[in-house]
């Protein structure tokens, strides 16, 4: 098997490289498990590692090749480089790669060039490919908007209310329709805004969910732009990569006449997720979280759905957290690990 992930240099892209490492198999198109190969990530960037810090599942077992390429998702070049050619082509392409929500919003040019025009001109390169690959094609709740039930049903129609979502929503639109033709063999992920997230704040609407964890915990202030009480639909890093591989993995007859999943998710209120920070690491911590709303960003994220019912999601084996604090718990837990690896990874 040979995979390409686009958006390889970001958190959820050197995570998932890791994970298929530690897999060492993937099922192919006809659902029989073949060693992976080859690994290529994919960004405008190199990742921090070439090949991120992974022991092989034993001693003899060698681990698939890794390797990154810096290019242009809209120029054909790159992507022919990236997707391979012949009996080296690309059996499954994970396409993570974006422009986030807030930044979708405030440069609409390249939100457009990035998560429409980019989506449109990966899927036609891998129309091109020798064999339909698998596309995992990670959407978001941002699709949502308007008057919504609560939980949002999986077959509730789309209806954005800002420029990231109708990218996104468009994309939805690409992989089912580029599914039905058989050029692709397309899952769409609508995840659950992810969190925590390591590293520094990006420019996305819902940045303050993991800000408001990551920068307590570090000893810096974080203010939190919206109501404690809005209520938002959350899942951690660990279930995000667990739940990317499951749509993977998951026979084609499973998706019946939808390739797009909501995954399964937590719901809970921007202040019961302070009061569990407090609960995990204590009362000087989560007083370093500021209140102080921004109408623009509540906004946003009031819009999007609070919980879904993600029935197809459950269906196929993807789960949630239990609470908040163990999401808590499991970014600590992976911040000390990553910490120690690093000092193991190795560049190429």
């Amino acid at each position: 098997m040979n995979i390409v992930i686009t958006g390889g240099a970001g958190f959820l892209g050197q995570r998932l490289c890791t994970a298929l490492l530690q897999r060492g198999t993937l099922t192919d198109a006809q659902g029989h498990p073949r060693p992976i190969q080859r690994i290529r990530l994919f960004d405008v960037v190199l990742p921090p590692a070439a090949q991120p810090a992974s022991p092989p599942p034993s001693a003899s077992a060698a681990l698939p090749a890794v390797s990154a390429m810096v290019g242009d998702i809209n120029i054909p070049q790159d992507l022919q480089r990236a997707l391979g050619e012949g009996a080296q082509a690309a059996d499954t392409v994970f396409h993570l790669a974006a422009v986030v929500s807030g930044e979708a919003e405030q440069n609409f040019d390249l939100g457009m060039r990035v998560n429409l025009d980019g989506t449109r001109a990966l899927l036609e390169a891998c129309r091109k490919l020798p064999r339909a690959p698998k596309v995992i094609f990670t959407s978001s709740l941002a699709v949502f908007g308007g008057p919504l039930p609560d939980p949002v049903p999986d077959a509730w129609p789309v209806f954005p209310q800002n420029s990231y979502g109708a990218q996104k929503a468009m994309g939805e639109l690409l992989i089912n329709d580029m599914s039905r033709k058989g050029f692709i063999d397309g899952r769409v992920l609508r995840l659950p805004t992810i969190t925590v997230r390591p590293g520094k704040p990006n420019k996305a609407a819902s940045g303050f969910m993991s800000g408001i964890i990551r920068e307590p915990l570090n000893g810096i202030e974080s203010v939190c732009p919206v109501s404690p009480e809005l209520r938002v639909w959350v899942l951690s890093p660990r279930r995000a990569i667990e739940n990317l591989i499951i749509a993977h993995e998951a026979p084609t007859a499973g998706f019946a006449h939808t390739r797009t999943i909501n995954v399964p998710g937590l719901s809970v209120a921007v202040g019961d997720m302070v009061a569990a920070l407090r609960t995990v690491a204590g009362d000087d911590v989560a007083t370093r979280v500021k209140w102080q709303r921004d109408s623009q960003i509540e906004k946003i994220v009031a819009g999007w759905p609070a919980a879904c019912e993600a029935t197809l999601g459950h269906a196929l084996g993807m789960q949630p957290e239990r609470d908040f604090a163990s999401m808590i718990r499991a970014y600590m837990e992976d911040s000390q690990d990553a910490l120690a690896g690093s000092k193991h990874t190795s560049t190429s």
